[in-house]
Parts: C-alpha cells; structure tokens; sequence
C-alpha cells in the first residue's frame, strides 16, 4: 500500500537547482499566480515583438530559461546529462508553432526526422514528439475532420500531409524510437485521430512505437479509447496512449458557445479529474494491448497511478508506464519519482527565443487557469529555500563550534 507522500520531499526535488535558479523560479511563479500580470504581460511581451524591440535577452534570462532548455538541442544536452544522472528522461521538443508555408512545414518535418535520428541511440532521450498543425496547416486539418469537400490543390496539400506524418513515423519505427503525437482543437482533431491511428496499424505490430494523445477534458475521451483499443484487438496492433488534461479549455468553450453546440469539455475540472483517472486505470487495467504515457502535474492521479501499478503487479520500471512533466514546472514529481525508479520523461522545448514565445505564453496561461497548480509551486519552492537557510545555519554553528 503507498501510503507515503514522496512528492514532499524538496530536497530531492530541487537538487539541480543553485540558490539564483531557486530565487528565479519563486519570482517567476509569484508573477504567474497573478491572473492580471499573466495578461498584461502577454500582451506587452506581443507588443513587444511586433514592434520588433530587443527583448529577447529579457525573456531569454526569465521565462525562457524557466520553461525551455536551449535554443539548440545542443544547448538542451548538458541540463539532459544532469537530470538523467538522477534518473531523469527527457523528450526533446522543438515548440515552434504557427507556421503557415509549405516550405516552412517542410523544415519543420526535416528538423522532427531528424531529431529522432539524433536521439536513437541516447538513453537519457527515449521519445521524440511533432504537433500536427506544426507540419500542416491547421485549416486542412480541420476541413478534412469536417469531412468537407477538399479542391484539387487541398487534395494535394493533404496527400503532402500525410506524407510528412508518415516520414516522422517511418523513420521513429526504424529509429526504434517512440513518437507522440500532441492533440490540438477539437474541431481539428478528428483527422489527426484517424491518421495517428493508421500509423498506430503500420507501426506498432510487436509495440508501442507511436502514441496518439488524449485530451480527458474531452468528455468523450473514454469511449473513443476503448473503441480504439476494440479496433487494436481485432486488426492486431498495439495502442500508444499519451493521456493529459488538455490545453484549450477557454478557446473550446468559447467557441462552442459561439456556434451554439455542445461543448466538448467537461463541465467542470472535477469531472476532468474523474474522467483522467478513469482512462489511467483502464489503460494500466489493459497493460497487455495499450502503453500509457501518463503526462500529469496532478499529484492525485500520479499517485493513483503507483498504487494501480502495485496492485496489479506492474514493475516501477516497465517499459510499457511512463510519466512525464513539464521542463520547469512539478519538479517535486519529476525528480521524486525517478529517485524511486519508475520511468519520468522531462518534456525540453527549445527554439530560437522568438518563435517559442507562443508556448511560453500558453505555459503561463495553463498555470493561472489551473487551481492551486501555482500555489502547490511556490510553497514547495518556499519551503526549500527555508530547508537550505536551516542548513546553512546549522553548518555556520558548527563550524563555529569546531573553531
């Protein structure tokens, strides 16, 4: 029975932190637990960079360094090293987003296959990830998931599309390196749903190579698994499950508002609790057919998951279970868990400062949306820095005593 609450322990937690990334890490949550900040800041730092003014090394020293490893993956490596020292993984992320051209989508894909070639044979490297509207224009995607009539140029730009989710996959298959893929709007979401599933057939026939993700505030998110796991048995290939909360809760009840049909979100976030923790306990109920990559800050449902583990026999270090935060944020989890020995993947975005703003922006709007989630943060950051003045005196008194 677990009954011990790991995820108390800072020291452990916060290991690779200095003094200065710790009094870092308090500002930028203090500035993040307050709604109207997060706002005005969003909107000046979009100012800011439309107008083109040179901010970037003022994000780069604050927010940047906060939530992203680098600019390069190169940059990423030594902050990797240090944290797969204390059993920590990590999956490189190049979180570029709103692109718009082909020859801008095409790069995006050159730079995911080749990723996926660069982490092959790095241990501390064990997924590499793509967004689908980061290789495609959003608006096909979600004219094919309206089931719209496409023109003769949008036939083509799908085809080209489904080329490009096909090369990532082909190549992590080959690679023997696992692919998330990230889910997005609803309204787009169907036809990344019906591609992913299909590489899901070509791919994963011995394992779990690719993994398609599901948003549980999605209410409809458990019929759609177990229909996709109903599908897995009968043509004979294996599920990848990427469960998380989701990341667009404003904008989808906003819209479906707008348009006047039923949101697709959960009334509430204790029903999307509810709902996450049932698709956990049914992927780890069906270990055998579905690899689950549990992508949560919510310490209940990561509990859950260890004692579901416990009960049903599951060793901490299966290669079927992983768990996995955000760079910067829920290190009380992170570090915590892999100092116990189950797998824990840091997700690392990285990019020029400029073009990952709009991921630095939703980060900082995901925190102030999620309660307690800040809070949880900064007592814990608090707490440490109280750990280590008690260390540090202690250390001076004996010191004194000694001389």
């Amino acid at each position: 029975m677990i009954t011990k609450k790991i995820f108390n322990d800072t020291e452990t937690a916060f290991s690779l932190k200095s003094d200065s990334d710790l009094n870092r890490a308090i500002f930028l949550f203090e500035m993040i637990n307050r709604p109207l900040l997060v706002k005005a800041g969003t909107s000046l730092t979009n100012l800011a960079l439309k107008a083109r003014l040179p901010v970037d090394s003022i994000i780069k020293k604050t927010v940047f360094n906060q939530f992203c490893g680098g600019v390069t993956e190169k940059d990423c490596m030594p902050n990797i090293e240090k944290m797969y020292a204390k059993n920590l993984h990590s999956i490189l992320d190049y979180s570029v987003e709103g692109k718009e051209q082909e020859s801008e989508f095409e790069k995006a894909i050159e730079r995911k296959t080749n990723i996926v070639k660069y982490i092959s044979n790095r241990e501390e490297l064990p997924f590499a990830v793509f967004k689908p509207t980061g290789i495609g224009r959003f608006e096909i995607w979600e004219k094919v998931s309206a089931n719209a009539d496409l023109t003769l140029e949008e036939e083509e730009e799908w085809q080209r599309v489904k080329n490009r989710v096909n090369r990532i996959c082909e190549e992590a298959y080959k690679n023997d390196v696992r692919l998330l893929a990230d889910a997005e709007e609803t309204w787009m979401q169907d036809a990344a749903d019906i591609l992913i599933e299909e590489m899901m057939f070509k791919y994963n026939r011995e394992k779990a190579i690719i993994f398609n993700t599901l948003q549980c505030y999605r209410w409809d998110r458990m019929m759609y698994l177990k229909d996709l796991h109903s599908r897995a048995k009968e043509q004979g290939f294996m599920v990848g499950a990427k469960i998380v909360r989701g990341a667009y809760l404003e904008k989808e009840n906003k819209r479906a508002a707008k348009m006047g049909y039923l949101s697709p979100i959960c009334e509430n976030k204790e029903a999307t609790d509810v709902n996450f923790n049932g698709l956990l306990t049914y992927c780890l109920a069906h270990i055998k057919d579905i690899s689950v990559f549990i992508g949560t800050h919510n310490e209940v449902s990561n509990y859950l998951a260890l004692q579901l583990m416990e009960d049903k026999g599951i060793a901490k270090d299966d290669d079927r279970v992983w768990f996995s935060q955000l760079y910067g944020m829920s290190e009380h989890i992170s570090y915590n868990l892999a100092q116990k020995g189950y797998n824990v993947a840091k997700l690392v975005p990285f990019g020029p400062v400029r073009d990952v703003v709009p991921y630095l922006i939703r980060r900082a709007e995901e925190n102030t949306s999620v309660k307690g989630q800040t809070g949880r943060e900064l007592s814990l950051l608090y707490e440490e820095r109280k750990r280590r003045s008690g260390e540090l005196m202690k250390s001076n008194r004996e010191s004194e005593l000694a001389g």
